[in-house]
């Protein structure tokens, strides 16, 4: 992607593309987005089939309605994270709620599940959109039960901006607990 292409720029000149009717521009964004799309559909609804048919009908939404993202309310791909995740959480509640059984405390369990796969799902984009160096650093320090001295020597930095690098990512984590919702979006669509 050349430099006068990075979002916003790029994010706008996307919508323009699919507010015409560019097929190609739809076939680009899906080329971008699709992994991203299903990982959260996958994580929300753990089910890969699931997952598919929510992927088709994210890219049927923004193939519809693509006035409806707003480059000023942020990136183009939080705003697709946010549709992935409205769809699949909707679908979610749509077939825990088609199996409920009529007891006292399904309903609640239900939503307990929501909230549980939507941190999930929001904790899984904030890691896979923060910069490389602190993606670098929780994973060494997560999967490889490095402390920041070791995650400071793997990584060729000092001990502080390991630390700082770990901390800035924890605390980017943290928010996944916030809303429920991908960054960029109050969860409306």
């Amino acid at each position: 992607m050349a430099a006068k292409d990075v979002p916003p720029r790029w994010d706008r000149k996307m919508q323009q593309r699919l507010a015409r009717g560019e097929a190609a521009a739809l076939g680009e964004l899906y080329d971008r987005f699709a992994s991203l799309v299903h990982n959260l559909a996958h994580r929300v609804l753990g089910d890969e089939k699931a997952a598919d048919i929510v992927t088709r009908e994210v890219f049927a939404h923004v193939w519809e309605y693509p006035e409806s993202y707003d480059p000023r309310q942020g990136p183009l791909r939080s705003w697709v994270a946010g549709v992935a995740h409205r769809l699949a959480v909707q679908r979610l509640r749509d077939c825990e709620t088609a199996a409920l059984p009529r007891e006292a405390g399904a309903a609640e369990e239900l939503e307990r599940k929501v909230r549980r796969a939507s941190v999930a799902a929001r904790a899984d984009f904030i890691v896979h959109s923060m910069p490389a160096p602190l993606r670098a650093a929780l994973e060494l320090a997560y999967f490889q039960r490095r402390d920041y001295r070791q995650t400071a020597v793997d990584l060729g930095v000092t001990e502080d901006e390991a630390r700082r690098r770990l901390r800035l990512g924890l605390q980017l984590l943290s928010t996944a607990h916030d809303t429920g919702v991908p960054p960029g979006h109050g969860g409306a669509v």
